[in-house]
Protein backbone atom coordinates (compact mmCIF):
# COMPACT_ATOMS: atom_id res chain seq x y z
CA UNK A 1 0.00 0.00 0.00
CA UNK A 2 1.11 3.75 -0.53
CA UNK A 3 1.80 6.19 1.90
CA UNK A 4 2.58 10.07 1.04
CA UNK A 5 4.84 11.12 3.58
CA UNK A 6 5.08 15.48 3.69
CA UNK A 7 8.37 15.98 3.53
CA UNK A 8 10.56 19.13 4.11
CA UNK A 9 14.05 17.42 3.58
CA UNK A 10 15.16 17.44 7.27
CA UNK A 11 15.74 14.88 9.62
CA UNK A 12 12.28 14.55 11.33
CA UNK A 13 10.58 13.88 8.49
CA UNK A 14 13.32 12.06 6.67
CA UNK A 15 13.71 9.36 10.46
CA UNK A 16 9.25 9.37 9.89
CA UNK A 17 9.29 8.19 6.18
CA UNK A 18 12.00 5.31 6.91
CA UNK A 19 9.71 3.95 9.65
CA UNK A 20 6.78 4.23 7.15
CA UNK A 21 8.43 2.32 4.55
CA UNK A 22 9.02 -0.33 6.81
CA UNK A 23 5.21 -1.24 5.95
CA UNK A 24 4.49 1.07 3.29
CA UNK A 25 5.74 2.01 -0.19
CA UNK A 26 6.51 5.38 0.90
CA UNK A 27 6.10 8.68 -1.80
CA UNK A 28 8.49 11.58 -0.22
CA UNK A 29 6.10 14.56 -1.15
CA UNK A 30 7.26 18.36 -0.88
CA UNK A 31 4.86 20.88 -0.65
CA UNK A 32 5.62 24.82 -1.91
CA UNK A 33 3.99 27.16 -2.62
CA UNK A 34 5.11 29.11 -5.75
CA UNK A 35 5.15 26.42 -8.98
CA UNK A 36 8.28 27.85 -10.32
CA UNK A 37 10.01 27.03 -6.86
CA UNK A 38 12.55 24.04 -7.30
CA UNK A 39 13.61 22.26 -4.44
CA UNK A 40 17.22 20.34 -5.30
CA UNK A 41 18.13 20.17 -1.98
CA UNK A 42 15.09 18.23 -0.84
CA UNK A 43 15.09 16.13 -3.74
CA UNK A 44 18.41 14.81 -2.97
CA UNK A 45 17.69 14.58 0.53
CA UNK A 46 14.92 11.75 -0.77
CA UNK A 47 17.77 10.55 -3.68
CA UNK A 48 19.60 9.78 -0.28
CA UNK A 49 16.26 7.78 1.15
CA UNK A 50 16.25 5.85 -1.68
CA UNK A 51 12.94 6.68 -1.84
CA UNK A 52 10.65 8.03 -4.38
CA UNK A 53 9.50 12.24 -4.85
CA UNK A 54 7.29 14.53 -6.01
CA UNK A 55 6.89 18.44 -5.52
CA UNK A 56 3.35 19.19 -4.76
CA UNK A 57 1.99 22.86 -5.44
CA UNK A 58 -0.10 24.32 -3.20
CA UNK A 59 -0.71 27.64 -4.66
CA UNK A 60 0.05 31.38 -4.36
CA UNK A 61 -3.17 32.17 -3.16
CA UNK A 62 -2.93 29.66 0.09
CA UNK A 63 0.47 31.89 0.62
CA UNK A 64 -1.37 35.11 0.62
CA UNK A 65 -4.07 33.89 2.69
CA UNK A 66 -0.90 32.16 5.18
CA UNK A 67 0.70 35.61 5.09
CA UNK A 68 -2.27 37.57 5.73
CA UNK A 69 -3.12 35.08 8.94
CA UNK A 70 0.78 35.51 10.70
CA UNK A 71 0.15 39.72 10.09
CA UNK A 72 -3.12 39.18 11.78
CA UNK A 73 -2.12 37.23 14.84
CA UNK A 74 1.38 38.48 15.15
CA UNK A 75 2.69 35.18 14.86
CA UNK A 76 3.30 32.16 12.34
CA UNK A 77 2.14 29.62 14.54
CA UNK A 78 -1.60 29.51 13.18
CA UNK A 79 -0.80 30.32 9.27
CA UNK A 80 2.07 27.61 9.22
CA UNK A 81 -1.00 24.80 10.89
CA UNK A 82 -3.17 26.08 8.06
CA UNK A 83 -0.93 25.39 5.46
CA UNK A 84 -0.17 22.32 7.31
CA UNK A 85 -3.82 20.97 6.97
CA UNK A 86 -3.97 22.32 3.58
CA UNK A 87 -0.92 20.13 2.78
CA UNK A 88 -2.38 16.89 4.59
CA UNK A 89 -5.23 17.16 3.23
CA UNK A 90 -3.98 17.58 -0.06
CA UNK A 91 -2.18 14.48 0.11
CA UNK A 92 -5.49 12.79 1.22
CA UNK A 93 -6.85 13.26 -2.08
CA UNK A 94 -4.34 10.82 -3.42
CA UNK A 95 -2.67 8.16 -1.01
CA UNK A 96 -4.87 5.66 1.44
CA UNK A 97 -2.13 6.41 4.37
CA UNK A 98 -1.19 10.52 4.76
CA UNK A 99 2.05 10.33 7.64
CA UNK A 100 4.51 13.48 8.64
CA UNK A 101 7.12 13.91 10.83
CA UNK A 102 5.74 16.08 13.56
CA UNK A 103 7.29 14.98 17.02
CA UNK A 104 5.68 14.50 20.66
CA UNK A 105 6.97 17.98 21.50
CA UNK A 106 6.13 19.90 18.35
CA UNK A 107 3.16 22.74 18.73
CA UNK A 108 4.06 24.09 14.95
CA UNK A 109 2.84 22.48 12.48
CA UNK A 110 0.49 20.09 14.40
CA UNK A 111 -3.24 19.15 13.67
CA UNK A 112 -5.38 18.67 16.80
CA UNK A 113 -7.15 15.11 17.72
CA UNK A 114 -10.25 16.16 16.41
CA UNK A 115 -9.27 17.37 13.05
CA UNK A 116 -7.09 14.25 12.88
CA UNK A 117 -10.22 12.44 13.65
CA UNK A 118 -12.37 14.35 11.29
CA UNK A 119 -10.44 14.15 8.32
CA UNK A 120 -9.91 10.25 8.62
CA UNK A 121 -13.78 9.89 9.04
CA UNK A 122 -14.38 12.44 5.99
CA UNK A 123 -11.92 11.19 3.81
CA UNK A 124 -11.69 7.48 4.64
CA UNK A 125 -7.65 7.94 4.70
CA UNK A 126 -5.57 7.09 7.35
CA UNK A 127 -3.22 9.94 9.14
CA UNK A 128 0.19 8.62 10.85
CA UNK A 129 2.79 10.43 12.97
CA UNK A 130 5.37 8.16 13.20
CA UNK A 131 7.41 10.41 15.45
CA UNK A 132 4.47 10.85 17.78
CA UNK A 133 5.70 9.34 20.68
CA UNK A 134 9.91 10.27 20.33
CA UNK A 135 10.95 13.15 22.42
CA UNK A 136 13.75 15.61 21.15
CA UNK A 137 16.44 13.62 22.27
CA UNK A 138 15.68 10.28 21.22
CA UNK A 139 14.95 11.83 17.34
CA UNK A 140 18.52 13.43 17.79
CA UNK A 141 20.23 9.99 19.09
CA UNK A 142 18.54 7.99 16.11
CA UNK A 143 19.28 11.07 13.43
CA UNK A 144 23.22 10.53 14.68
CA UNK A 145 22.60 7.16 14.20
CA UNK A 146 20.90 6.54 10.61
CA UNK A 147 21.48 10.13 8.84
CA UNK A 148 24.25 12.76 7.70
CA UNK A 149 22.33 15.67 8.39
CA UNK A 150 23.31 19.54 8.30
CA UNK A 151 21.88 22.44 10.26
CA UNK A 152 21.01 26.23 9.30
CA UNK A 153 19.07 28.74 10.31
CA UNK A 154 15.61 28.84 8.10
CA UNK A 155 16.59 30.13 4.97
CA UNK A 156 19.98 28.96 4.49
CA UNK A 157 20.09 25.23 4.03
CA UNK A 158 17.54 24.79 1.29
CA UNK A 159 15.19 22.58 3.25
CA UNK A 160 11.42 22.10 1.98
CA UNK A 161 9.85 24.05 5.30
CA UNK A 162 6.78 26.14 4.36
CA UNK A 163 8.26 28.83 7.14
CA UNK A 164 10.90 30.08 4.43
CA UNK A 165 8.65 30.81 1.57
CA UNK A 166 5.81 32.85 4.38
CA UNK A 167 8.90 34.87 5.29
CA UNK A 168 9.87 35.58 1.92
CA UNK A 169 6.23 36.36 1.15
CA UNK A 170 6.31 38.54 4.19
CA UNK A 171 9.17 40.49 3.39
CA UNK A 172 8.14 41.17 0.11
CA UNK A 173 5.50 43.20 1.97
CA UNK A 174 7.89 45.19 3.08
CA UNK A 175 7.98 44.05 6.23
CA UNK A 176 10.72 42.35 8.40
CA UNK A 177 9.53 38.48 8.63
CA UNK A 178 11.99 38.32 11.98
CA UNK A 179 9.55 40.33 14.08
CA UNK A 180 6.56 37.44 13.95
CA UNK A 181 9.24 34.40 13.89
CA UNK A 182 11.57 33.41 16.70
CA UNK A 183 15.25 34.36 16.04
CA UNK A 184 17.81 31.71 15.84
CA UNK A 185 15.74 28.81 14.19
CA UNK A 186 17.43 26.09 12.94
CA UNK A 187 16.44 23.92 10.71
CA UNK A 188 18.36 20.61 9.82
CA UNK A 189 18.69 19.10 5.99
CA UNK A 190 19.83 14.92 5.58
CA UNK A 191 22.37 15.51 2.81
CA UNK A 192 22.78 11.35 3.00
CA UNK A 193 22.82 8.15 5.27
CA UNK A 194 25.41 6.49 7.51
CA UNK A 195 26.53 2.95 7.04
CA UNK A 196 24.77 0.92 9.92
Amino acid sequence: MKAGMLFSGGKDSSLAALMLARDYDVELNACVFDPDREVPAVQAAAAALNLPFKKRVLGRDLLCEAVDLALSCGYPNDAINMVHRTAVETLMHEYAVVGDGTRREDRVPRLERSEVQHLEMTTGRSYVRPLLGYGKPEVERLADRLLVVRYGETGSIGNGDYEQEIRSAILDRGIDPARLFPPRHLQSLVVGMRET
